[in-house]
């Protein structure tokens, strides 16, 4: 079982990953709180903005876009036992 965390603005569109930490920053950490971004939360990636600076996810039902430098900020997991995207990882 990978137990490797990544920044969520790495994951692909179509992937779905788990939050397992967000931001120590107090701000941010409570904007995204309040847009539905919690730890144990599921997000998927919906889409990216070619160029990667702004990525859409879809959390708790609602699609949220965030810039690439707060995306960078919460840290997830992928899920072990889903299926394998074509970069090889589960998602």
């Amino acid at each position: 079982m990978d137990n490797a965390t990544y920044p969520l603005n790495q994951i692909m569109p179509e992937e779905t990953a788990v939050i397992v930490s967000l931001p120590a920053e107090p701000s941010l950490r409570r904007r995204l709180i309040d847009l539905g971004f919690s730890p144990e939360t599921q997000v998927t990636c919906v889409l990216r903005q070619k160029g990667g600076e702004i990525a859409a996810y879809l959390v708790r039902g609602t699609v949220i876009a965030l810039r690439k430098e707060d995306s960078a900020e919460i840290y997830v997991k992928l899920p072990a036992d889903g299926p394998r995207n074509r970069c090889g990882r589960p998602g």
